[in-house]
């Protein structure tokens, strides 16, 4: 499945999974300051639809035109999201190497 992230609203957000390219479950929150609820929403909808983080396959994110904030948000958790479990985000798979 593809978590899609919506968070051009400033105070709107919308997360949606989506299998094959159709969406399986959407959900949208709105708060004054949408970006502070959009990991929980993640989570409620991971939770609804009986699904766990590691069964992504990889991560959508809008990427404007909208709300820079929003955005930086969106775009930062889908970033930590494809980095942490391995899958794309928005088509490209990361490719780092940690050199300490």
């Amino acid at each position: 499945m593809i978590l899609h992230i919506d968070t051009k609203s400033q105070k709107i957000i919308r997360v949606s999974l989506k299998k094959e390219g159709k969406a399986v479950k959407s959900l949208s929150e709105s708060r004054e300051y949408g970006s502070q609820v959009l990991l929980p929403l993640i989570f409620k909808l991971l939770r609804t639809t009986s699904s766990e983080l590691k069964t992504l396959q990889g991560v959508e994110v809008e990427t404007g035109p909208g709300s820079f904030t929003g955005l930086r948000v969106g775009v930062s958790v889908a970033n930590a999201l494809g980095f942490a479990l391995g899958i794309t985000v928005n088509g490209k798979k990361f490719e780092t190497q940690l050199n300490y």
